[in-house]
């Protein structure tokens, strides 16, 4: 079976633009449903696709955080190079920690990270998580139970130096959060079993922002831009976007 991969997209839709940075073992696709209901809410929104992501897991373990943040910086540049002065960005977890990281890199006009860790969990956790992946990938491919299971054996024997890199991204991300002086609506599920949620509390208490908001979604798990309170974070990061001096 062939699986349709998510691409990068660009939803042109006002002379505002939100760049929309998705997670570690993630796609463009957890970002979609927020950047439609912004594009129809009068804002451009682009989203890139991290090298290795969206397609065979055997790619993934050949790329890292430089790589990723170099997608990064080239999506903001694609905005800039269309003509927007003013760029909002809102990531989710690995991009969560992009978007601080832009927060105090280049002018943006405000933040929103969601489910953003700022611990580390061990490589071990890590791991499992990108062998999980890995298996749902392969399973969607249409695999026999047997096939996976050999190429799994193969996928565990590549070395995976990305989660060492991508520890030493997320300390030196915190480390600089206080130097975030663009205003900031911190989102953060309740049942995120992903990451440590006192992180959200964290970036809230260090931007140096005195515009800055927290807000906690009591039904959510890790993903909240696909799960039950979607629409309200929908309408939520929209009323944010809106109290900007654009």
């Amino acid at each position: 079976m062939k699986v349709k991969l998510p691409k990068p997209f660009t939803f042109e839709g006002g002379d505002r633009a939100v760049l929309m940075l998705h997670g570690f073992t993630g796609n463009s696709a957890d970002v979609r449903m927020m950047g439609r209901f912004l594009e129809k809410r009068g804002y451009t929104c682009h989203a890139p696709q991290y090298k290795g992501h969206g397609v065979p897991p055997e790619e993934l373990v050949h790329t890292g955080p430089e790589d990723w943040w170099e997608d990064v910086m080239e999506a903001y540049q694609f905005l800039k190079d269309k003509g927007f002065e003013s760029i909002a960005v809102v990531g989710l977890s690995l991009g969560g920690v992009f978007s601080l990281k832009l927060g105090y890199t280049v002018p943006v006009k405000g933040i929103v990270p969601m489910c953003a860790p700022m611990y580390i969990k061990s490589e071990e956790i890590m791991y499992q998580g990108v062998l999980e992946y890995a298996r749902e990938f392969k399973r969607r491919e249409g695999k026999s139970a047997e096939q996976i299971e050999q190429e799994m054996k193969e996928f565990e024997k590549t070395p995976m130096a990305t989660l060492k890199a991508l520890q030493e991204l997320i300390a030196d991300v915190r480390n600089n959060v206080d130097m975030i002086y663009s205003p900031t609506f911190v989102v953060q599920a309740r049942h995120d079993n992903m990451i440590n949620t006192d992180s959200a509390n964290i970036i809230y208490k260090e931007v140096e922002s005195d515009d800055k908001k927290i807000k906690w979604y009591e039904e959510s798990g890790h993903v909240i831009t696909l799960d039950k309170e979607r629409e309200q974070l929908h309408q939520d990061v929209y009323e944010f976007l809106e109290s900007l001096d654009w």
